[in-house]
């Protein structure tokens, strides 16, 4: 019974000053509503960002890196055991690109219960051949299926169709920036140069575009079989061996390990692209505490609106303490009125907030750059809902715990008496 008249009268006191009332739930609401879009929209961007990188990175990369030789013939001989000996110029051991015994190493890959997929891959620079001039270009064969199974090739093939690599003979995929340099169209031949000075004609059978103009401008696909005939090399020669993990979080930490193990070079995703992980987490940041800043500035306005609510209701509140009722009585009337104002302010906010983040999601985003990108990303992550929901309670809850501290503490002698 007593904490119904407790509600009932901080019902009342939220009615008689309803207009202010209102503009405070109506900044809760803004600043949900804000937050929740902010957040869902810089979160897309983040994801869509790093997906241009991401989707055709390996979590790990396996290959054959050239290096010179840690071991030199004069530091095994006797005779200069105790002494330092200073070489430059170290040449590279002699040894080739290709990763060796690589159908073993695939197949303890394919049954690690980690491992999601395994993609073979091999690179070999080229030139591509227009009249008189040589543009300098980079070309990977790749089993089809399983490039597009893993990596989402298909995605990336704007003009074309990718399957055409693995069905006609001879055939390549080129970046969209070097076929535009090129003039080449689907259905054309070309002629390519290989780094042994072999000149080979291949039919474009497909455009590739990564959204990464660079990149574009050099990258091509064949079919594993072409690349391998290109180099003049048995259908078991392999470059890099791409893995994906069930959890991309354990790359570094298995990297390391399949280095040790297979005695191969390995790279993974976070290491490769640290750059594009700094960027997401800063833009994560500064969302995080614009949103987080639009809240308190909402509970300020809460608080200087139940202020002056105290000041104008002396009277009422020294009326209800000489009735009866007490300190702490009277601080769970306001506290009540603040938290009613954060509920209901913040329930409209997550309404409004999806309901923006859904209408940001159908505004048209079209550009040459981005053939995946549609619409503008909205990451519709209920952790930011959580969230927003728990900063309205806290911050409301705050901002009227100090009018309502100062309003139990009212001598309802001294402002009767006053009157």
């Amino acid at each position: 019974m007593r904490y119904k008249l407790i509600a009932d009268v901080s019902r009342s006191l939220l009615l008689a000053r309803w207009r202010q009332t209102l503009i405070a739930a109506i900044g809760v609401t803004f600043s949900i509503t804000m937050f929740i879009a902010l957040l869902s929209f810089m979160s897309g961007l983040n994801y869509m960002l790093d997906s241009l990188i991401i989707n055709r990175t390996p979590h790990i990369r396996l290959y054959n890196e050239i290096l010179p030789s840690k071991t030199l013939p004069i530091d095994i001989s006797s005779s200069y055991g105790k002494d330092h000996n200073f070489i430059s110029s170290v040449k590279p051991k002699n040894e080739r690109l290709e990763i060796y015994n690589v159908g073993a190493v695939m197949n303890a890959l394919k049954h690690d219960e980690r491992v999601k997929g395994v993609a073979p891959k091999v690179t070999a620079q080229i030139f591509y051949n227009v009249g008189v001039i040589d543009m300098l270009g980079s070309i990977s064969g790749i089993d089809v299926e399983a490039e597009n199974k893993l990596f989402l090739f298909q995605d990336y093939v704007v003009a074309g169709n990718y399957l055409d690599l693995k069905n006609v003979p001879n055939s390549i995929v080129l970046g969209k920036a070097a076929a535009e340099k090129m003039l080449a169209n689907v259905g054309d031949i070309i002629q390519i140069t290989t780094s042994k000075g072999e000149r080979v004609q291949l039919k474009v059978v497909g455009f590739f575009q990564s959204g990464i103009q660079d990149l574009d401008k050099v990258q091509s696909y064949a079919s594993m079989n072409t690349v391998q005939k290109l180099l003049g090399e048995t259908g078991t020669y392999i470059t890099d061996v791409q893995i994906k993990l069930h959890d991309m979080m354990l790359a570094p930490a298995i990297a390391k390990e399949y280095a040790q193990v297979f005695d191969l070079e390995a790279i993974d995703v976070q290491t490769a692209n640290s750059q594009f992980e700094t960027g997401s987490f800063v833009r994560s940041l500064i969302s995080y505490a614009v949103g987080i800043t639009l809240l308190i500035v909402a509970g300020f306005g809460i608080y200087n609106i139940l202020n002056m609510m105290i000041y104008e209701k002396m009277d009422s509140i020294a009326i209800l303490k000489a009735t009866g009722f007490s300190g702490k009585d009277v601080n769970r009337i306001f506290i009540g009125i603040a938290l009613t104002i954060g509920i209901f302010g913040g329930l409209l906010g997550l309404l409004f907030g999806l309901g923006l983040s859904a209408l940001i999601d159908q505004i048209p985003f079209n550009t040459a750059a981005l053939p995946t990108i549609k619409t503008y990303p909205i990451d519709y992550n209920p952790k930011f809902y959580a969230i927003a929901t728990a900063f309205s309670i806290i911050t409301t809850y705050f901002a009227g715990y100090l009018p309502a501290r100062k309003a139990s503490k009212i001598d309802p002698v001294i402002i009767i008496r006053g009157k």
